[in-house]
C-alpha cells in the first residue's frame, strides 16, 4: 500500500467511512488494506480512518501512505473505536480489526445491504460471517461454533466486524471506552431484531489461536462473556483476560 487510495468514495451515494482500531498493526494493515483500496477505488469506500492506540512500528506510516485520516486514542478497542467513530464523516459506519481482511467481492454485499435499509437507518446494521486464516480441523470447529453463537444468541464478536448507519450508531451512543467487551457491548444494544449477517466471510488471523493455543482461548473467551453477563465490571474482566 503505496498511494493514497481513499477519500473519494461514495456507496450508492452515501459515503461508507471505514474504521480500523491499530497497535502495531503494521503486517497487518499490509493485508488488510488491498481488499479495501481496491473498495475506494470501485467508489465504495469514502473514508478510512485508523485509530491508533500508541503504535511503534510504522503502523501509521503504512496508513498515511494509503491515504487514510489518523486519530489517536488511549489504548483499547473500546476508546480507539469511539474515537475512530468520531472522526468518520459517513452515512454508514463499517469496523474492522488491523487482522481482518474482508473476502474479495464484498462490495457488492454491502451495497446490497445499504440499499434494502437506507430508508430506515434507525434500525440497520450487520456483521459478516466468521472464517479464520488456518486451514486446520479446530480452525472449521470454531468457524461452526461462532456461526451458532451468531444465529442461537445474536452474540457476534468485533472480528465479524460492524457496519451500521450513522443514525443507528448515534443514537445507541456507539461503542463504549471500556478495555474489553466492547463488541459484546455494542450488539446488546443494537438488539437481535435489528441485526443481520451478510453472507462474506471476515477472515480473521488465526495467530493469537495458535499462540495460545484454541482450546485455552476459547476457553478464557468464554469465561469473559460469563462474566460480562455475570454483572462483572470491564475492567476486572480485562485483568483476568490478560
Amino acid at each position: 500500500m503505496t498511494c493514497p487510495c481513499f477519500g473519494n468514495g461514495y456507496l450508492v451515494g452515501i459515503m461508507l467511512s471505514v474504521v480500523i482500531p491499530t497497535l502495531n498493526a503494521e503486517e497487518h494493515l499490509q493485508r488488510s488494506l488491498p481488499g479495501l483500496a481496491a473498495g475506494a477505488i470501485a467508489g465504495s469506500v469514502g473514508q478510512l480512518v485508523i485509530a491508533d492506540g500508541g503504535s511503534t512500528d510504522a503502523t501509521l506510516a503504512v496508513a498515511e501512505a494509503a491515504g487514510a485520516d489518523i486519530v489517536r486514542a488511549p489504548r483499547g478497542r473500546g476508546s480507539q473505536l469511539a474515537e475512530g467513530a468520531r472522526a468518520a464523516r459517513g452515512d454508514w459506519l463499517l469496523f474492522i480489526h488491523a487482522d481482518t481482511v474482508l473476502d474479495a467481492g464484498w462490495e457488492p454485499k454491502v451495497d446490497a445491504f445499504i440499499r434494502n435499509r437506507d430508508t430506515n437507518r434507525q434500525s440497520a446494521a450487520a456483521v459478516f460471517r466468521f472464517r479464520l486464516d488456518d486451514g486446520g480441523i479446530k480452525a472449521r470447529l470454531l468457524e461452526r461454533i461462532v456461526a451458532l453463537r451468531t444465529w442461537a444468541l445474536a452474540l457476534p464478536y468485533g472480528d465479524q466486524c460492524l457496519l451500521i448507519s450513522r443514525d443507528f450508531h448515534d443514537r445507541i451512543g456507539g461503542f463504549r471506552a471500556i478495555p474489553i467487551m466492547e463488541d459484546v457491548d455494542i450488539v446488546r444494544r443494537i438488539g437481535r431484531g435489528k441485526l443481520h449477517v451478510i453472507p462474506h466471510d471476515a477472515i480473521t488471523s488465526a495467530e493469537r489461536y495458535e499462540r495460545s493455543g484454541y482450546l485455552r482461548r476459547m476457553g478464557r473467551n468464554m469465561v469473559c462473556i460469563c462474566l460480562w453477563f455475570g454483572g462483572v465490571s470491564p475492567e476486572r474482566i480485562a485483568r483476568i483476560y490478560q
